[in-house]
């Protein structure tokens, strides 16, 4: 392997630097924002419109579909890059790659009023180019934020390619919760921060169309117990046992997806779609009594749900246990 050149040894410390500190850094970025609403009080950005006033049930999220979304305004920026790399992606790959790191198909966000979620078809990589850029280019702390500044409001859905993921806050009837510390060596996003359980961003495992369900249940078997996410060819998520089990346990009332709002990260420009799955103790046994303590993201421990928040704490996470503290008596909560 060739020796590093010094502008990307130099680029590597640096995303080094906005790895080991990405709390302070996120903490930094909102104060650019002051004017933006904030989800429950934490630092993720929203509009008003986009937290509903109560949880909606996740089968009553309406998923539409457009293929032919107009481009961002910002796409593959070069901000900062070394010498001979056209997109963050690119330098990611070749000078700090993280465990897995694939150019999966995506979905894009183009427009959120709940219960309606507008989507069209994106790759994984064009989040990263956008999102991790920003906060690189913060993390450096030199010669201003021109990379921000041409992106503008975060939460204009029409400015960047908006890649949604799903955190989910995962809490047992008599009040515990799932909670995972991600790994910087091991993820692209959010390395060295606490977040909510299981989380992912939201993609089709093949051609299908959107599925919040579907999607949320792979990242159950992969982020909590540990399973591959290589499903293999053939897979058909509806005859999987796993999925029928969790399924089951939902239509059966053991378990409660809702929905609670979608908010933006602003480090990273990451936005999340909050959800909270609630599940009767006997059936959380049932069907995660093999937790893992470690998985390919970092480490795996519950807590109580009590209304506090561990930090340093992504802001999607903290706005999810927040929302679901508010509304615990709706979700059907009753800690102990």
């Amino acid at each position: 392997m060739a020796a590093m050149r010094p502008g990307e040894r130099r680029w590597r410390d640096e995303r080094a630097r906005l790895n080991a500190s990405r709390g302070p850094l996120g903490e930094a970025a909102s104060a650019l924002y002051p004017e933006v609403p904030r989800v429950a009080g934490t630092t993720l950005l929203c509009r008003e419109e986009w937290i509903p006033d109560a949880p909606i049930r996740l089968e009553d999220i309406r998923l539409e579909w457009d293929a032919h979304g107009a481009p961002p305004a910002v796409a593959d920026p070069s901000d900062g890059l070394p010498d001979g790399y056209r997109t963050y992606a690119e330098a990611m790959a070749a000078l700090a790659p993280p465990r897995t790191f694939e150019d999966r198909p995506s979905y894009r966000l183009l427009d959120a009023r709940p219960p309606m979620l507008r989507l069209g078809p994106a790759r994984y990589f064009d989040g990263v180019n956008v999102g991790e850029s920003v906060a690189h280019e913060l993390a450096v702390g030199t010669g201003g934020l021109p990379l921000r500044t041409r992106i503008g409001d975060p939460c204009d859905l029409t400015r960047r390619t908006a890649l949604p993921a799903i955190t989910t806050a995962t809490i047992t009837a008599s009040g515990s919760y799932v909670l995972h510390w991600r790994d910087p060596d091991k993820v692209a996003h959010a390395g060295g921060l606490h977040q909510a359980m299981p989380v992912g961003v939201f993609q089709p495992l093949n051609d299908e169309r959107p599925d919040l369900w579907a999607c949320m249940v792979r990242e159950y078997a992969e982020e909590l117990l540990g399973m591959d996410e290589n499903y293999g060819e053939g897979f058909v998520q509806n005859e999987w046992p796993f999925h029928r089990a969790l399924t089951s346990a939902r239509e059966q009332g053991r378990l409660r997806a809702h929905f609670l709002g979608l908010g933006v990260d602003p480090l990273t420009f990451a936005l999340d779609l909050l959800t909270a799955v609630v599940i009767d103790d006997d059936a959380f046994a049932d069907l995660f009594g093999g937790l893992v303590t470690v998985n390919d993201e970092g480490e795996v421990s519950t807590r109580p749900f009590d209304g506090s928040v561990p930090r340093p704490m992504q802001p999607a996470g903290a706005a999810a246990l927040e929302l679901a503290w508010r509304h615990r008596t709706a979700l059907g909560i009753t800690p102990g």
